[in-house]
């Protein structure tokens, strides 16, 4: 896999300026540059998806529906990937982790920016207050039951499943060497993991064809991404954390 992801620049700049690649401030700027691009395109991206509904004047999602507790809910779990993934993008030893963290970052920045778009648009706050994934019972999605054992909940949590602990994530910023990739990857692949039902259950029952569409989209990319993580594990001689 490409290796300038950890740099920023393409793969000539060794030849160029050997000090650039070991110059973290020089690295954190362009990460800067990259995740406002990101966000404003997934933002405008936002903005476009919504478009059709204004014009046909389709009511809007409104508070507890599927479409928005799953837009809060999942900015909140892509924004922790974010960091976790910008950690590694600058400590992480192998290029292999570095390439797969810029992905994630990345990919993860440009939905964020959707999502938020989404709930600018439907006059709704970017972010769910007294607790997560109390959309995800069934009375929240179209008056019908859909929910089942594994994906539907009793009331909201106060925690999502698979989000790192604010000592998970001192860990992974003080982690050096090889620890760094052993200790992302596991903390993301829990972290994707734990994310599913919720991109499920928004891809079977959100009410926006755009907000299913993405949902799905984040199915496939994260079992994928999860996947190759597991194997990543795997050949490193470490083994997944448990769910939290």
């Amino acid at each position: 896999m490409a290796s300038s992801a950890d740099t920023g620049h393409g793969p000539e700049t060794d030849s160029v300026d050997d000090a650039a690649p070991a110059r973290p401030s020089q690295r954190t700027a362009l990460l800067v540059i990259g995740l406002i691009g990101a966000i404003a395109l997934g933002f405008a991206l936002g903005f476009l998806a919504r478009l059709p509904l204004e014009d046909s004047g389709t009511p809007v999602p409104e508070a507890g529906s599927v479409d928005v507790g799953f837009a809060q809910d999942m900015s909140v779990h892509h924004s922790q990937a974010v960091e976790m993934s910008a950690i590694a993008l600058a400590n992480a030893t192998d290029p292999a982790v570095r390439s797969l963290a810029y992905d994630i970052l990345t990919t993860q920045q440009n939905q964020l920016g959707q999502m938020q778009g989404w709930l600018a648009l439907w006059d709704q706050p970017g972010l769910p207050s007294g607790g997560y994934m109390g959309w995800m019972e069934s009375e929240h999605s179209d008056g019908h039951s859909h929910g089942t054992a594994e994906n539907a909940h009793m009331g909201s949590m106060s925690k999502m499943p698979g989000m790192a602990s604010s000592e998970d994530m001192a860990a992974l910023r003080q982690a050096t060497g090889p620890a760094v990739d052993v200790l992302y990857l596991q903390l993301m692949l829990r972290h994707h993991q734990g994310g599913l039902p919720m991109m499920e259950y928004a891809a079977q029952h959100a009410s926006e064809d755009a907000v299913r569409s993405l949902a799905q989209t984040m199915v496939d990319t994260q079992q994928s991404e999860a996947t190759v993580m597991t194997n990543m594990l795997t050949a490193k001689g470490a083994t997944p954390l448990p769910m939290n």
